[in-house]
């Protein structure tokens, strides 16, 4: 199909804690909590930011070149995750080694318990009495918690007295409210700040209810303490406040690294710890098991059903071909469309299908009978691209030309919104979270849309002709083909390429790539040389070219069955679906 040829680290999560909810002042060696770890015989000592022993330390500092100490409190924090409680507390008596000090437990108490002086005393310190005199929690050096060089103190501050302020308001006493919004919180920002605007608005509001909304929080018992603590205890220094579940989440780096290094990479299981991973290029799908003739001209567009037992195809007749992916028989043959069908979309419960066509007209499907259930006539211009809202309940399409290139549409064929664009809509894509929709143009143009306001986010200027995008099922990545015989990985929330692939040729047709493998650490794409190329998607290494279709021509289109990874389909000009 050729183009238009228009113009040219952190400790924590918002909802999980570094430890138990309620930890008590004097704590057990060993409490529930993930970093629930106190001094011996729950006796605090005077320590700073640091960890006493019970019983001397046996053996050496370092254990095969790591620290001893680190792995030893990794190790206790994670028997305790597994539920080990009493081998965690033998491993701390006996090493002397405890996860957290006694000060860590007592700033999340009290920032679960909402005292937040101590909070703040705790975690940043406090000055000394005049004269020096006095006891300090820290012993005698008020510095607080040891924090990472990045931190912002008075951000820390402001987080801090936010909530103070917001329970307040909550519990009834809008006068103390206004002292620390006055007193604690203006010295903290630049005059005018909008953030302090937005705080003082909330003065005004007259229930409880339209507090939380307005202020998008839960409540002092919902869980914005924990949210609080989660975020505060991104600035402790880790050696202090260890992240939680730390040890699993090394051992999952480990595995991702081996992955990465592994190019044939396309197991349905996760690596074992026991032994090096390594996939055998044997077990790859490399060879063409069965081709499928019935298309009746060039393969353009072709999606599995998200269960992968449907495969869609389409292009430049008029049909559009349903098989079942176990015997390869063909189920439906959808005959409706009068001109050519350049793209498909499965709804997310593959009930349902859209097909797009350059009569003008996009048509919905039932799946389960192969019934059209539905036709929109609103474009003046043909129609490129559809994508699924996650819910299942809307989808877009988008068109080369007219007033209105995109729009949103409910599955009875209401219109629900209409965006002004000024360019051609070549494909688009609905992240599987919802979040984002993104467009791409024939004009070089990829726009970024928050899919949940409508409202345009950002957009790219790319230095070639864009003709497909694909979106990763972790909704981070882009996946774009451009008309320079490059493909580029793009990250969502920076914008930035992350990978490019290079091999393939692409000039003056479009071409449709795909994510692939079990965990889709793969990258396919057909070329106009006839050939399907393979990346793979960590380390951009080409690993595999495959002789695709009959020469001279184009492999069009290659997708990755999603519930089988040991098989994709290409579609190509020479009429052929091969498997």
């Amino acid at each position: 199909m050729r183009y238009d040829p228009g113009p040219a680290t952190s400790n924590g999560s918002e909802h999980a804690l570094n430890g138990s909810q309620h930890a008590p002042r004097q704590k057990p060696l060993v409490s529930n909590g993930t970093n629930g770890h106190s001094t011996a015989n729950g006796l605090t000592s005077p320590t700073k930011n640091g960890f006493t022993s019970s019983t001397a330390r046996p053996g050496p500092d370092s254990f095969f070149g790591h620290d001893r100490e680190e792995v030893t409190r990794l190790m206790i924090q994670a028997l305790v995750d597994l539920g080990y409680h009493g081998a965690a507390e033998k491993l701390s008596q006996e090493s002397g080694y405890e996860v957290e000090s006694s000060a860590v437990g007592e700033f999340r108490d009290a920032v679960l318990q909402g005292d937040w002086q101590r909070a703040e005393e705790l975690l940043l310190g406090s000055e000394p009495p005049d004269g020096g005199g006095g006891v300090s929690i820290h012993s005698g050096d008020h510095r607080g918690l040891k924090l990472i060089d990045s931190a912002d103190r008075d951000d820390l501050r402001f987080r801090i007295k936010t909530q103070k302020y917001l329970e307040l308001l909550e519990g009834g006493n809008p006068g103390t409210a206004i002292v620390v919004l006055q007193r604690d919180l203006t010295p903290l920002k630049p005059e005018k700040d909008p953030s302090l605007d937005a705080l003082s608005m909330l003065i005004g509001d007259s229930t409880t209810d339209q507090l939380k909304d307005h202020a998008h929080w839960d409540g002092a018992e919902g869980q914005s303490r924990r949210r609080l603590l989660s975020e505060l205890s991104r600035s402790i220094a880790p050696s202090v406040m260890i992240p939680k579940h730390r040890l699993a989440v090394l051992l999952d780096q480990v595995k991702q690294n081996q992955i990465s290094h592994c190019l044939y990479h396309n197991p349905s299981s996760s690596p074992s710890l026991f032994s090096d991973h390594l996939c055998d290029r044997s077990q790859f799908p490399l060879r063409t098991v069965l081709e499928l003739g019935q298309n009746a001209g060039e393969v353009w567009a072709m999606e599995f059903s998200h269960d992968g037992r449907r495969l869609a195809t389409s292009g430049q007749a008029t049909d559009v071909l349903i098989y079942e992916t176990s015997t390869f028989q063909l189920l439906y043959r959808l005959t409706e469309h009068t001109d050519h069908v350049a793209a498909l979309a499965w709804s997310p419960d593959d009930s349902k299908l859209i097909t797009c066509s350059h009569d003008k007209t996009a048509r919905l499907w039932d799946m389960l009978s192969g019934q059209n259930l539905l036709k929109i006539d609103y474009h003046a211009h043909p129609v490129t691209a559809a994508a699924w809202s996650p819910n299942g309940q809307a989808f877009v399409t988008g068109s080369l030309h007219g007033d209105h290139r995109l729009c949103l549409w409910s599955i009875d064929g209401h219109p629900i919104h209409k965006w002004e664009t000024s360019f051609r809509v070549q494909d688009c894509e609905i992240s599987p979270d919802g979040k984002r929709l993104v467009v791409v143009s024939s004009q070089c143009q990829i726009v970024f849309y928050n899919f949940e306001t409508w409202e345009e986010e950002y957009g790219l200027l790319m230095k070639s002709r864009t003709t497909c995008v694909r979106i990763s099922q972790d909704s981070r990545q882009v996946l774009v083909n451009m008309a320079n015989s490059e493909i580029h990985l793009i990250d969502i929330d920076t914008a930035e390429t992350v990978k490019r692939f290079l091999g393939q040729q692409q000039g003056e047709f479009v071409i449709r790539s795909c994510f692939g493998g079990a965990d889709q650490n793969l990258v396919l794409s057909g070329s106009e040389d006839s050939r399907i190329y393979i990346w793979h998607k960590e380390n951009g290494t080409l690993i595999e070219t495959l002789e695709g279709h009959q020469a001279p021509g184009c492999v069009n289109v290659v997708a990755w069955n999603p519930a089988h990874p040991c098989m994709f389909a290409s579609g190509g000009d020479d009429r052929k679906v091969r498997m």
